[in-house]
């Protein structure tokens, strides 16, 4: 529940990122944009108390981020460094990673529908990887972490419909869950939420230099 300091409520927010999904949806906006993760779960904690209570304070309870990889991919183990290495030790900050898993079929032939199994000139195999656990784990922690009294305000930022039930069970519990927003993505999680934030629009507070 929200507590009180003298006579201002206080607002505690968890922010759950699904980073693929904020990764593109923001390279959509702004195909340059760099973003400060040192301080975007702060940022849109803030944004989500104001929208909740004007008046009121926040108390910004973390951020946590949730990366699938391909360790077949050079760029990718990179991308894994670079989240056990720098982005996991953001004050605040909380990674979860997923290894991407190999497709079970292969692509078929538009036209005779057979398999195709390995490329015609290189002979490498044409299934490609899929993101496999990181929506569960997602809703997992958000409601684990609201079994611990350890927010008032979930923020999803992601335009899966998959986080749907987990935002309607939650507010059945009393709890708020703000969708951090691409609009007009997402139109179905959005609806399904307390409230929103247009994260676009609040993208400078978040920008890095």
């Amino acid at each position: 529940m929200s507590q009180s300091l003298g006579k201002q409520n206080i607002t505690r927010v968890r922010v759950f990122v699904d980073f693929w999904n904020y990764t593109l949806a923001m390279k959509s906006v702004e195909t340059d944009f760099k973003t400060d993760w040192a301080k975007i779960g702060a940022s849109i904690a803030k944004e989500a108390a104001q929208l909740i209570d004007p008046i009121g304070g926040c108390s910004y309870q973390g951020t946590n981020v949730y990366l699938s990889f391909d360790s077949s991919k050079e760029a990718d183990k990179k991308l894994r460094n670079w989240a056990t290495n720098t982005l996991d030790k953001f004050a605040g900050v909380y990674v979860s990673l997923a290894e991407r898993q190999r497709k079970k079929g292969w692509p078929r032939c538009p036209k005779c529908h057979a398999e195709v199994q390995t490329c015609a000139i290189c002979g490498a195999d044409m299934r490609g990887t899929e993101e496999k656990g990181v929506d569960t784990r997602i809703v997992t922690d958000m409601l684990s972490l609201a079994w611990a009294d350890n927010y008032d305000v979930a923020v999803i930022v992601s335009a899966d419909r998959d986080f749907v039930p987990a935002a309607e069970f939650l507010q059945t519990k009393g709890l708020k869950v703000v969708h951090g927003a691409f609009p007009p993505m997402g139109t179905m999680l959005m609806q399904k939420c307390w409230g929103s934030i247009d994260l676009p629009k609040l993208r400078s507070s978040f920008a890095r230099a």
